[in-house]
């Protein structure tokens, strides 16, 4: 006789010789219905795909695809087609077919850049949050970012599968440039920052005039290693494109020369060690002339204030 238990045969009890009864049909189906249905709270599938699953579905389908194509072209009894597909319009094709698997653009980070200059450089890279990740030119997107007046140069990184990195070299502030009545914040090099607002760099010195721009980074570590007199400009007048004026806040003016700029600054720092001319005032120092120095006093100094220093001799 055979036992069933849960629809298996028993091992333990072997068949008998003699002919063996008959179970009742109805119970004998009962049992056979229980022993094939699953418990009502089994679950058959998992929910939704982890990272590294979706990951890993992408690496396979993209290698798939490589390889359906390499068969393709290599069988003899297929003919090529007429108008092959281009390569950007396959990473486009792609980009939409795994971008129900969450292959799509939910975060962008801004590395290198200062804070007041990131919403213009996401602002330039025009991406768009859900769009399909796969599909994005990172080239084009570069091009774009490199057209902000922030940045000197772009590199822009896709993190799969949800995530983009934007890393910048940017530009540095150097000075506020005004020019036929209109200021902009310039860098070392000269190039203008078109997104930086000159109301927020009241710390920059301000140059003026035509040149002042591109003339201004050979001026500025001169002005930068003397303090003192830093302290004291209040702007750099760029002389027919020749040479510079410093206009001192109390309306003085020191004349630099075209040429020798730091040896007439070391003539002034002499100067002012040995009479204290920065502290006590004038109206104009004249430093165009290598071989003497001409100092206009204010209009109200004592008579004694006049200085002409440092005659050269023969």
């Amino acid at each position: 006789m055979v036992a069933v238990v849960r629809g298996e045969r028993s091992q333990a009890t072997p068949r008998s010789k003699t002919a063996p009864s008959r179970a009742a049909p109805g119970r004998g189906r009962a049992a056979a219905r229980g022993a094939v249905h699953p418990p009502a709270n089994h679950q058959t599938s998992p929910r939704g795909l982890g990272p590294k699953l979706a990951v890993g579905i992408a690496v396979v389908v993209i290698a798939a695809g490589a390889v359906g194509t390499v068969y393709l072209s290599r069988r003899n009894d297929v003919r090529a087609p007429a108008a092959p597909v281009p390569l950007a319009a396959q990473s486009t094709m792609m980009g939409r077919a795994l971008a129900p698997l969450g292959f799509t653009v939910q975060q962008v980070h801004v590395q290198g850049a200062p804070d007041m200059a990131k919403a213009d450089i996401l602002r330039a890279a025009n991406m768009t949050k859900g769009q399909p990740i796969v599909g994005i030119k990172l080239d084009e997107v570069r091009k774009r970012i490199e057209t902000a007046g922030w940045v000197k140069e772009a590199k822009v990184v896709r993190l799969l599968p949800d995530t983009l990195v934007i890393a910048v070299v940017p530009r540095i502030p150097m000075a506020v440039w005004q020019h036929l009545g209109v200021a902009k914040v310039v860098d070392a090099e000269g190039k203008i920052i078109g997104d930086a607002d000159p109301g927020r760099f009241p710390e920059l010195p301000l140059i003026v005039g035509d040149g002042a721009d591109q003339e201004a980074s050979a001026i500025m570590p001169l002005l930068h290693g003397r303090q003192k007199l830093m302290g004291m400009v209040d702007a750099l007048i760029r002389v027919d494109n020749r040479r510079w004026d410093l206009r001192l806040k109390d309306g003085a003016i020191i004349q630099l020369p075209a040429v020798g700029e730091d040896s007439a600054l070391l003539q002034l720092d002499q100067l002012d060690q040995k009479q204290r001319l920065l502290d006590l005032g004038f109206e104009r120092i004249d430093l165009r002339d290598p071989e003497m120095v001409a100092v206009r006093p204010k209009a109200s100094a004592t008579p004694a204030a006049p200085t002409v220093p440092q005659q050269a001799t023969n």
